[in-house]
């Protein structure tokens, strides 16, 4: 089914027909594997989350909305993007919060390993805060940033989901990735 046919079935789900779902979910799989597999490469190497269950976390949270407000298929991939990156930042907050308890030991090999994940959980979570300050003065600059950088969309896409030129959106993306960079410098000390 090509790109019009999908934005139809999206247009019935939009209107309250919930059975769509299970004819639209496997034609936009691969692209939500894609998207996943983009946010994925962002993680560490032992991360415990796959970018398969990860996609299927994102198409439950997506069933389970009440109201999802998407234009066509780029937008909608766009809002599956942000989903995903929700899981991530959760995921990373609840592994963030584990305590470790009990006797202080001698470090090893293995405490050198979660070490590396805390810290590559608390630095996503860092981006995160920082996507949210964005948001709360520039919505669209932070959408830019999450369809560019988290679901890899292109300039096309990303202004095609947005409404806006791609010109603007090359704009916007600079002047985000400028933003955030010195946010995260300042804030997170992040190098």
């Amino acid at each position: 089914m090509d790109k019009q046919g999908v934005t139809k079935l999206l247009v019935r789900l939009k209107e309250g027909e919930q059975e769509v779902y299970d004819q639209l979910y496997p034609l936009i799989y691969e692209e939500l594997r894609d998207i996943a597999y983009a946010h994925m490469s962002r993680q560490s190497a032992d991360h415990t989350l796959s970018k398969t269950e990860l996609v299927h976390e994102t198409y439950l949270k997506l069933i389970n909305q009440s109201q999802i407000d998407f234009t066509d298929k780029s937008h909608f991939l766009a809002i599956a993007s942000r989903c995903m990156r929700q899981i991530l930042v959760d995921y990373a907050r609840k592994k963030h919060a584990k305590k470790r308890g009990g006797k202080k030991q001698d470090i090893t090999y293995i405490d050198e390993i979660f070490e590396k994940q805390d810290k590559k959980a608390q630095e996503l979570i860092n981006i995160d805060n920082a996507l949210d300050q964005l948001e709360e003065l520039n919505e669209r600059l932070s959408k830019v940033v999450e369809m560019r950088f988290f679901g890899e969309m292109t300039i096309e896409q990303t202004a095609k989901a947005l409404d806006i030129s791609e010109s603007t959106v090359k704009r916007d993306w600079m002047k985000a990735r400028g933003w955030l960079y010195k946010k995260l410098k300042e804030r997170f000390d992040i190098q």
